[in-house]
């Protein structure tokens, strides 16, 4: 399943309670300003896995394939999706 539609997916099934558990747009949604998901270091958790999102836990979102956790000691994230495509459009003059 393609990035953009399990990210739909997980916030239609499971983000009231991502949400409540207190996970931020940047730990789901994040990439790395200049180099995308290339750096997955800095990536949120919904944009290195295509599997779909089975359940979302205080620390982790468990996948169909493994899991992905946001308590990585000194993890610094990266900007919004929908920044960086902004920043591609500018930079590409589709703006």
């Amino acid at each position: 399943m393609p990035l953009r539609e399990t990210a739909i997916d997980f916030c239609d099934r499971l983000g009231a309670e991502a949400h409540a558990l207190g996970w931020t747009a940047a730990e789901l949604f994040a990439l790395h300003p200049e180099h995308g998901t290339l750096r997955v270091d800095c990536c949120g958790v919904l944009r290195v896995s295509s599997s779909k999102a089975l359940a979302v836990k205080p620390t982790r979102v468990k996948f169909d394939r493994g899991s992905g956790y946001r308590t990585k000691q000194g993890q610094v994230w990266g900007i919004l999706v929908w920044e960086f495509a902004a920043r591609v459009e500018r930079i590409s003059g589709k703006d």
